[in-house]
């Protein structure tokens, strides 16, 4: 029987077969966004990839509050509302190394990592990215290649031994770190350079002498994926599109016999046919993450105003302003990214595509107004013409009677179409 972790280590071999198949990775922790994600993948038949970042979820709980095994037991209830099975989803732990501790000392902060990379191992994390590439207190800027791999080894070490102890298969790996620290691009119109392939192949032979050396051969050899800039990025109002001219190198590299096959990160908002071409040039795990919190965030601020026409007592711009309220009070989250002030910092406040603001929506001012906005709207059918002005994508889904033209209904369908395109570029074809 072949199991979601197969799915993913049969990747490379799918691709040299010629057959043109993919992963889409759901990089989110809000349970919304989850479900919808489950939802597409039991639809699709696909294997449901949900993963959690360091920051995210980790030993100490994270920015969410949450223990890996904890996450787990998020999606595990999550799932069984919506009809599927835990043994059918593949569970990831993306950027695992010292990020959230890199202010301490290297060892310490190492230290921190492999508890964590264990942590993720034993709950049965089988997807494993190993990204020990940031600069820790101490530590020669930027930090030697040499050295990153070393480090990744030993958290490699961490999740074979956190498998053995949780009773879970030997866990597949991605390796490579050519992406924004996690979080995403801090600047419009930064620069994006594509990864060369001498540069990919060096990072191959690196982690191949450090794993040997740490006595993890076959660790090395359930490497799937190698992470690498294809050329795409997005800021808070700029896209780099996928240009395939400027990959062609690097996709050669792949093709003439790597034995991988390539991660790409910050996928979101590319359009479908630029996904469908990374598929087909070997980028066969698409993540995304703000991409979907966005389209969480464009359905809730539709149905703001929604809520205002339909109940005399609801007041349309109310979530908006406790969005702006929680933002202001803990400006940490979106400050690096917000450039310049007054008006267009409000848009990229709210609208921007890095979506920073999906980080306040736990917070209790907005659960709160999400309540309040829910409540005026509960159990009422929406007009199509008010769908048609402020949901404007799934005027046709709903006229169709392919979604329910209720508020939370709405809301998971504004998610999967943002999704839609991710299926239809992962699916198998030749």
């Amino acid at each position: 029987m072949t199991t979601p972790l197969d799915a993913l280590l049969s990747l490379p071999d799918d691709h040299d077969r010629g057959r043109q198949v993919g992963l889409t990775s759901i990089c989110s922790a809000h349970p919304l966004v989850i479900e919808a994600a489950l939802i597409e993948a039991r639809e699709a038949g696909a294997v449901p990839l949900i993963e959690a970042t360091c920051n995210q979820v980790n030993h100490e709980g994270g920015y969410t509050g949450m223990t890996p095994a904890g996450f787990r037991a998020m999606v595990r209830r999550i799932a069984r509302e919506v009809g599927v099975e835990e043994a059918d989803i593949l569970f990831g732990g993306d950027h695992l190394g010292p990020n959230p501790w890199k202010h301490l000392p290297a060892e310490a902060a190492m230290g921190q990592a492999v508890e964590m990379t264990r942590a993720y191992a034993e709950a049965g994390f089988g997807k494993i990215h190993l990204d020990a590439s940031m600069a820790c207190a101490g530590d020669p800027v930027p930090l030697p290649p040499e050295t990153i791999a070393a480090r990744a080894a030993r958290l490699a070490a961490a999740a074979e031994a956190g498998a053995r102890a949780g009773g879970h298969p030997p866990p597949a790996y991605i390796v490579g770190t050519e992406v924004p620290i996690p979080g995403g691009a801090t600047g419009a119109g930064e620069a994006v350079t594509v990864s060369s392939p001498e540069d990919t192949a060096r990072t191959m032979e690196l982690h191949q002498t450090a794993f040997r050396e740490e006595g993890l051969d076959a660790a090395f050899g359930r490497i799937a994926a190698v992470v690498v800039q294809p050329g795409v990025e997005f800021g808070q109002t700029d896209i780099h599109r996928y240009a395939p001219d400027a990959a062609r190198e690097l996709v050669y590299w792949r093709d003439k016999g790597s034995g991988l096959v390539f991660e790409a990160h910050s996928t979101d908002y590319q359009t479908p046919a630029a996904l469908h071409r990374l598929v087909r040039d070997g980028f066969a795990i698409l993540k995304v993450g703000p991409g979907l919190t966005f389209a969480l965030r464009e359905a809730f601020y539709g149905l703001d105003f929604i809520a205002g026409e339909m109940d005399p007592d609801y007041r349309a711009g109310a979530l908006r302003e406790a969005m702006e309220a929680a933002m202001q009070a803990d400006p940490g989250h979106w400050r690096p990214y917000v450039q310049g002030g007054g008006t267009g910092a409000g848009i990229q406040r709210h609208f921007g595509l890095s979506d920073r603001i999906r980080y306040y929506w736990p917070a209790e001012g907005p659960r709160a107004a999400v309540e309040r906005m829910s409540a005026a709207l509960e159990g009422r059918d929406i007009p199509w013409p008010l769908i048609s002005q402020c949901l404007g994508r799934l005027a046709d889904p709903v006229a169709e009677g392919r979604v329910a033209p209720r508020a939370r209904d709405l809301v998971i369908a504004s998610i999967r179409a943002a999704l839609a395109p991710y299926t239809a570029a992962c699916a198998a074809r030749r």
